[in-house]
Formats: structure tokens, sequence, C-alpha cells
């Protein structure tokens, strides 16, 4: 047995040294909210969010619990301090295109006095235009008006009865026209004197009334332009009372707003439509009634809707650029989107039901969305990322119709937009748009990419204090001694899988934190300490290691076959891992190989029933390669061999178990047995290196809790690759045991090192020959691989 191959006791685990806390407890700590181990992110957001060049949106990748979020946010609001408010946007109706309403940019806070301005304005008009329009000014106007034309429209219906007597005529007004009556003795004619009148008579008649149309013609046309230039005059007085009444609630507004062009040219128009359109403002009452009959009680206002302003972005509360959180960036909720109601069967709208999105509330500041989300919603993520490339934000529903509806349409004019969308997803998400997404890798340039884990020095092992003790004041924990947070250090190291790390998802460190303050609460301790923390983990442990204690029991009643003592020839003890959610553990498996004559080399007995992944086969193919390069030079390899986990009933996966394979494999050749006390761990290249994996810890904990119940006889242990010395941070029963020599860990470098300890037989050195010394394993191999190739080639 190679004993200098084994791990002392004290190289299974880091301990952190307590004396470089310099603090009784986190209470004396002063609090720090800097985000630990993120500098390489922090760096890429910070310059990110300094350009200010189209496409330089940013990526924000990494786990979850690694602070990204939050440091996203809190950088996002620092810069969004330094910055102005940015304008408000209202949209009013258009009066020459009312499909396409306008949009009005002003200043910050000015958006709300301005629409609360044109609602008063309105309000006055709607007041004073009636009062005009009834007052003794207008009403001397519109009477000397109507006098001056009854005036000569008199004057000319005299010089007209004087030209009808000529010809047995004279005219009467009937509803408002001039009748031509036929006259007897100077008398108009009755009823019964006209159906008296013979033939001749009648004829006469006809001709005089033909004569007399001739003659009057003239007179007839100067009574239509006195009566279109009455009117005229009449709409004119109204235009000029009007425009007084206007002007006097338009100009002030105006004057107000001297700067904004936009709005001057929009009153303007405002006064002409009201100027046009002054009978909608007059006779309210009796308006209102036709209306509610047409509409069956409900009055329609769509008349001076076109008169109201839609707020469409307030920044009056801002006191800097817009910090924006969507947390559902579905299409309408990130675009914004054109609100409709039915009447009479007809969706209608207007300027005042367009809503804003996200993108419309961040702009000139910040939009942070996570990938999941947007990415769920194809329209989405194509539309937010058409607003990028072109620098405007349409607003538009995306169906044109809504099935058989008569549907009004408005297409609103797109809105200017600068700002810098940051996109939060892990690594995977990253890679898939920036190799398959050609506007991806153009709109966000930079990626700010949050690590997992940080060096655990003493700087950062302080700065971790400083975050304990800072959450500690926020949510109102108990202080932590400086054993508790030595404990915490440990933890965050076995979480990092590394000694030399500690653990950047931070959210698993908050967890224990909440735990150990509640288990200091049940035992009335006003300070937690390093048995809380314990506590907590073990806890922990226990409310999700169920499956795992089923399988165990498995073990130990023999329903799973495990061996941990004795000898077996072409029989191992291989290690997986099973993540069940929030835990992960460590399982001991039974591999076993079967060899003989043949050309199918090595049978995966998993893959043959589809229940072995791409990595598992590509473990076991580097096996023939190891035994072809190793000892079939000369010679063909006439080989079949099979390999399978027993008692496996589901998918294997993974290469960590290859150089496990490969020992049972020489085992089975050499005809020499494995010591089964000790199980296995590790992946192998074709060259015989044994390579590192991942869950050590679990592994070796996993194997030690069987081997503790079945009894231990002192020859148990685990073989792992000499690289993953760094991972082992063990918890303190399998330290404890190998202290006492109940347990072992080995370290193995290559193949012959592993079989040498697994056989107690030395593996053998290939001589210049390309033979291997007797007594040695791979002589025994090479000597069955020969017989194989003999059998084989007399056997053809």
């Amino acid at each position: 047995m190679r004993k200098d191959l084994k791990i002392p006791f004290d190289k299974l685990k880091k301990k952190c040294n307590i004396e470089i806390l310099n603090f009784n407890t986190t209470a004396q700590l002063s609090m720090s909210r800097e985000i630990i181990g993120q500098e390489r992110a922090m760096k890429a957001l910070r310059f990110g969010l300094s350009v200010k060049r189209k496409g330089y949106n940013i990526f924000v990748s990494g786990v979850t619990g690694t602070g990204r979020n939050s440091y996203t946010y809190s950088v996002a609001k620092e810069f969004a301090r330094e910055k102005h408010a940015p304008d408000d946007l209202c949209y009013v109706y258009n009066f020459e295109k009312p499909e396409n309403p306008k949009l009005i940019s002003l200043n910050s806070g000015k958006g709300i006095v301005f629409k609360k301005k044109i609602e008063y304005m309105v309000r006055k008009i709607k007041r004073d235009l009636p009062k005009a329009f009834t007052s003794k000014e207008y009403e001397n106007k519109k009477n000397l008006i109507y006098s001056q034309y009854d005036k000569k429209i008199k004057e000319i219906i005299e010089n007209l009865n004087e030209i009808a007597k000529e010809y047995g005529f004279m005219f009467k007004e009937n509803d408002g026209n001039l009748v031509s009556i036929p006259l007897v003795n100077g008398h108009p004619m009755t009823e019964k004197e006209i159906i008296d009148l013979t033939e001749e008579e009648i004829s006469e008649i006809k001709e005089n009334s033909n004569k007399l149309s001739r003659e009057t013609f003239d007179y007839f046309k100067k009574i239509r332009q006195l009566e279109e230039q009455s009117r005229n005059r009449i709409k004119q007085l109204k235009e000029e009372i009007a425009l007084k009444v206007v002007d006097t609630h338009v100009m002030p507004i105006i004057d107000e707003f001297e700067d904004n062009k936009q709005i001057k040219k929009y009153l303007y128009e405002v006064e002409d439509d009201i100027i046009k359109n002054i009978n909608e403002f007059l006779d309210n009452e009796k308006t209102d009634q036709a209306k509610l009959l047409l509409t069956k009680g409900k009055i329609s206002k769509d008349f001076f809707k076109r008169y109201e302003v839609n707020l469409f972005i307030d920044n009056s509360d801002k006191k800097g650029a817009p910090v924006i959180k969507e947390t559902n960036p579905d299409y309408y909720n990130l675009l914004g989107q054109i609100e409709y109601v039915n009447e009479l069967g007809v969706n209608k709208t207007d300027h005042t039901r367009i809503k804003p999105g996200a993108i419309h509330l961040a702009n000139g500041g910040y939009l942070i969305i996570q990938a999941k989300d947007i990415l769920t919603s194809p329209y989405a993520w194509h539309g937010l990322k058409r607003a990028l490339n072109t620098g405007k934000a349409k607003i538009e529903n995306i169906g044109k119709g809504q099935g058989n509806m008569i549907v009004e349409s408005i297409k609103p004019e797109p809105i200017p937009i600068d700002l810098k969308v940051m996109i939060i997803g892990d690594y995977h998400t990253y890679q898939l748009l920036y190799n398959y997404d050609n506007d991806f890798k153009k709109l966000f340039r930079i990626r700010a990419d949050f690590d997992i884990e940080m060096e655990r020095n003493k700087q950062n092992i302080n700065k971790l204090a400083s975050f304990i003790a800072c959450h500690c004041k926020d949510e109102k924990l108990k202080a932590f001694d400086k054993s508790a947070v030595g404990k915490i250090v440990e933890f965050s190291s076995r979480l990092a899988e590394d000694k030399r790390k500690l653990t950047a998802r931070f959210n698993e460190i908050v967890e224990i934190l909440y735990e150990a303050d509640a288990w200091a609460d049940f035992k009335g301790d006003s300070i937690v300490t390093e048995e809380h923390v314990k506590k907590a983990i073990q806890e922990k442990v226990y409310r999700n290691n169920k499956y795992e204690q089923k399988l165990h029991e498995l073990f130990k009643d023999e329903t799973i076959l495990i061996q941990t003592s004795g000898y077996e020839v072409g029989q191992i003890n291989g290690l997986a891992v099973i993540n069940t959610g929030q835990y992960t553990f460590g399982k001991p498996n039974k591999i076993t190989v079967s060899t003989f004559v043949g050309k199918d080399g090595i049978i995966n007995i998993e893959r043959e029933v589809k229940q072995s992944g791409k990595l598992h086969d590509k473990g076991v193919l580097i096996l023939s390669g190891y035994l072809g390069e190793k000892y079939a030079n000369n010679k063909p390899l006439s080989l079949s061999a099979s390999i399978t986990f027993e008692q496996s009933y589901s998918v294997i996966d993974g290469d960590s178990a290859s150089s496990t394979e490969l020992y049972a494999l020489i085992s089975s050749l050499a005809e020499v047995p494995i010591n089964q006390a000790i199980a296995v761990t590790g992946s192998v290249n074709q060259k015989g290196v044994i390579q590192p994996i991942g869950g050590v810890n679990e592994k070796i904990e996993g194997y030690f809790k069987v081997c503790k119940e079945k009894g231990f006889s002192g020859g148990e242990g685990v073989m792992i690759p000499h690289q993953n010395m760094n991972n082992l941070m063990l918890n303190d029963e399998v330290i404890e045991a190998v202290k006492e020599g109940k347990f072992s860990i080995y370290v193995v470098k290559t193949i012959d090192e592993g079989i040498e300890i697994l056989t107690g037989m030395p593996a053998g050195i290939k001589d210049r020959y390309g033979n291997y010394p007797k007594g040695t394993i791979n002589n025994l191999v090479q000597k069955k691989l020969n017989s194989f190739a003999r059998i084989y080639k007399d056997f053809n």
C-alpha cells in the first residue's frame, strides 16, 4: 500500500484563522455595502454606463445570488443621480391628420402644468363663449346686420311687385321663399277662381309667368347674394367674437411657453379649430340631450376629447434620470399600447388612450430587464431591438384588427429614445444570443460577468464579515461573534468547492445567517456563535436529505449491494453525485467488468440500453485508447469487455468514473483482486493521467457514511485525483475518522499509482523492449492480452 499517497488529516479542510478578525462581534464593524469579489464585473458595468454611444448596452451575466441584480440597480441609480430628469412627453390631437397624434416635449415637470392649463382653458372657453353670444354687444351687431339685410330685401321685393303687376302677378313670402301669385282685378286669385280658369286663360298666365321669371332673374340673384353676404357677415361676427374670447385664454399659455415652438404651433391650431367649430360650444344643453338619445344614455364627449392632453410621460417627481426595473417585459408592458373602447360595435380609440411602456418610462435613463423574462416574449425582444437600432420607439398594437370588429386605428408619432438597457441573465443565455442573434452583438457590446467565487484572502474575509454585519443590521439579526464568522468563511469555501476560494453566491450565505439567528433565538442566546451556525447547516441538511437516508437504508439492508471489505477481481466501488435541488450528496456504485477474447472492444452496457450520456460514452471509449497504446504496440488488441454500473436504473453521464472503470478492467485482465474498501473517483486520459472531477467532498462523505453504517475495519478510504486536493473542505466527522486512522484519502496522478494502491501490487515500468517486469500488474495484463491475440488468431 502506497502510504506516501495518503493525505494528512490537517490537509482535508482549511480552517479559518479567526485571529485575523479584528472584532469580537459584527456589531463592532462599520457598515459596508460594497459588493465583494466582483472587480471585473463592476469595472465593466461602470464602463458600459459611461460610454454614450449607440450599441453600448450591457448584458450582465452570472448565477443567481452573486449580487448581479442588486449591484446593477444600485450603480444605475448612482449614475442616474448625476443626470437631469428627462423631458415630459405629451400626445395631442393632430388637427390636420387625426390618425397621427402629435408628440410634444416639455421640460421635466412642465407636462402636468401644460395639461392642467389646457383643461382649464377649454373649461373657461366652454363657459365664456355661450355668454359672449348672448351679450348685448353681439345682439346689437347681429340685429344691425339683419336690419340692413331686411331693408335691402324689402326694397327689392317692392321693385319685384311693381314688375309683377305688369304681368298680373304679385310676390308673397312663404316659408322664407318668394312665391308669385296670379291676380284678378288687383287681388290674388282664390282657389275657386283658379279652378274656373279656361285653357286659354291658363296658357296666358303661364306665358306671363315665364316672362316675369326672365325679367326678375337678376333681382332674385341679388337676393341670394344678399343672403350669402348676410350669412358671411354673421359668421365673421361670430368668429370675431369667438376669437376675442379664445384669445383671452390662449395667449397667456402661449406667453408662458413662448420658448416651446411645438406648444405655440399647437395652441394656434387649437384656436383655429375652436373658431371653426363654434357651434359645438353653443347650446351645450340641447346638444347633450340629443347625444343622450343617440347613445342610449351614454353622453359622448368625443368632440371635446380632441382638446385633451395625454400626459404620456410625467417626470415631475424625478430628481435625476429614471431607473426602471421591468419584471414582466411582455410586448405591451415594454413598448406601450393603444387602448380601445367599444361603442355600438366599433372599437374606438384616440390620442388619450396611448399608454407608455417601460422603454418610454426609462427614456433618458436606465432600463433593467431579466433575460429569461424578455426572451419568453419574442415580440417584445424584437421590438426592443428595433427601437435600439432605429433610436425610435413606435407605439403600435401587435394585431392590426380584432376579429370581425370594426377598428379605428391611429399611428402616433414615434418617440426618440436615448437610454441604456441592461439585461441580466446567465452565461448560457449570453452565449446563445451572441452566437445566434446578429443584432445582439451589435446592440449589447458590453458584458459584465459576475464570478461565482473570489480569492480567500484576508481582505475578502474581512469584507465578508462586513457584509454579515450589514445584513444583520438591515434585517435586525443578532450580531455574529468571530467564531460564527469563521464558520461562515469555511462554509463559503465549501460552497465554492475550493479551500483557496470563497463563494460569491451570497444568497446561500444569507440563508445560513437567517437560520443561525433563529437557532440562537430558540436557545435564548443574544449573540450568534459557531455552534448556532453549525446547527443551522446541519438542520438544513437534515431537512433536505430524505432521499439520501432512504438510499442508505437500502445499502444497510443490502437491497443495493456495496462491498466495503475484502478483495474482488473486476469489481470496484465508483462514486457518483446526486443533486435533489437544495441538496447534493455522494453515492457509491458497484462497477463490474468482464473480459474475454474477441474484437468487439469495450462494450458499455449502459450505452447499449440507452442509459449512458455522451460524456460517459466518451470516457469509456478513452479506455480502448489507453489499452491499445500501453499493451498493443506489436500485436492486435483482440479483446472484448463489458462494463456496467450494477443496480443502476437511470441515465449515467460524466467521465468521472472513467479511471474507476479502467482499474476494474485492468483487474479483470490481470486477474488480480481489488481492495473493495477503497472507493475511487477520477477521470483519465488516453495516456493514463488522472484528471480532476467535481463533487469531491460529497463523494467522499457519501462513501464515508456507507462505511460507517457497515462498520470500520481501518482499511476504508477514497482515492481521488491529486488536483482535487485544493477542493477538499470535508466535514469534521470525516476529518476526525482520518485523524484516528479509521478512514483514508489517497491522491494519485496516474493509473499506475492508483492500481498499486488498489491491489497492493507494483504496476511495473516498461523496458526498452516493450515488456513489463514479472510480478507486476502491467506484466499480467500484457500476458493476458498476448494470450487473447494468439487464441483469436488460432480461432480464425
